[in-house]
């Protein structure tokens, strides 16, 4: 244990995903596919979405920062997982881990509030067409995005402050694979009582705010389906929504499992499979779900494919 003047800890040892030897190898072939395919699929978008002037309307101007989010947000916490499958013992310096504590929050936080700004999007296309032009504009989505990232960006700076406040002075061993507020609030012999109050209330304040939105958004939008004359057409839509909450429920649903249950229902077990939904399950659903199953994403794609034959 690296400590200075014999009282503070310099450094953290993560415990990792699992302290079996004989599953470290097929997970770290596992999640180094998954990561991949969230590389590729999260890039991919980005460029076809860049490059392309057939996608350049509001609902693709935020997909490409939803895909740019997914590949930062999975980067911060799996190549250093990857550390835990490869090394004996997953060294990482005080500076190092509130570094991935920050850029954590800032993403997950963010994760949250993006596909609310296109359920948004989605409702005003679906319910106020004629007006989309204008209550969508350029400026408007800009002014969207660049709100969120500074609202969370703020948030991430206030909960890494307060974490650097507290005082590391007998175990370093944080019971998880990355950063995170709560093994890291385990760890501290000092008062946590202001960071515990944090992470609730910005934790409340995002779930509610988040899902609050996104629901009568759907709900907007779910009733002005079920006035379309053809089955065919509202069953297309009903995919498509479904889809889309699928997802919004997976990372909702694990967030609200970690940071928002009672202390004493605590399982770091099960806190680190949900973990693993949120860090490295939804990352690579959004490119499926959000662009895969897209026509005009799949038709650039193909002239994009043909064209490299």
């Amino acid at each position: 244990m690296a400590r200075q003047n014999d009282s503070t800890v310099t450094e953290f040892v993560l415990e990792g995903l699992t302290d079996r030897p004989e599953l470290q190898l097929p997970l770290f072939l596992l999640f180094l596919g998954i990561y991949g395919v969230t590389v590729m699929g999260n890039l991919g978008v980005i460029l076809l979405i860049t490059f392309n002037s057939k996608l350049q309307s509001p609902k693709y101007f935020f997909l490409c920062n939803l895909s740019f989010l997914d590949l930062f947000y999975s980067s911060v916490v799996t190549t250093k997982l990857f550390e835990n499958f490869v090394w004996e013992k997953n060294v990482i310096s005080s500076p190092g881990c509130m570094t991935q504590l920050f850029f954590f929050c800032v993403f997950a936080i963010t994760e949250c509030y993006m596909p609310t700004a296109m359920a948004y999007d989605k409702y005003v296309a679906i319910c106020s067409p004629l007006l989309y032009s204008v209550t969508m504009s350029q400026k408007i989505c800009n002014m969207l995005v660049s709100g969120v990232y500074l609202m969370v960006s703020f948030g991430g700076v206030v909960d890494t402050i307060f974490m650097t406040r507290l005082s590391f002075c007998e175990d370093n061993n944080i019971c998880h694979y990355f950063c995170d507020t709560l093994p890291l609030l385990k760890l501290s012999c000092s008062s946590t009582y202001i960071n515990e109050i944090l992470v609730i209330i910005g934790g409340g304040f995002n779930t509610l705010v988040t899902t609050v939105a996104v629901i009568v958004s759907y709900a907007f939008i779910l009733s002005h389906i079920l006035q379309i004359p053809s089955a065919e057409g509202r069953s297309k839509a009903f995919s498509t929504c479904g889809s889309h909450l699928t997802v919004f429920g997976v990372l909702h649903g694990s967030v609200i499992f970690m940071y928002l249950k009672p202390a004493s229902s605590s399982n770091m077990a099960q806190e680190k499979v949900a973990s693993v939904f949120q860090t490295t399950v939804t990352p690579v659903l959004n490119p499926l779900i959000y662009s895969l199953r897209n026509k005009d994403v799949k038709n650039v794609l193909s002239k994009v494919m043909h064209m490299s034959l």
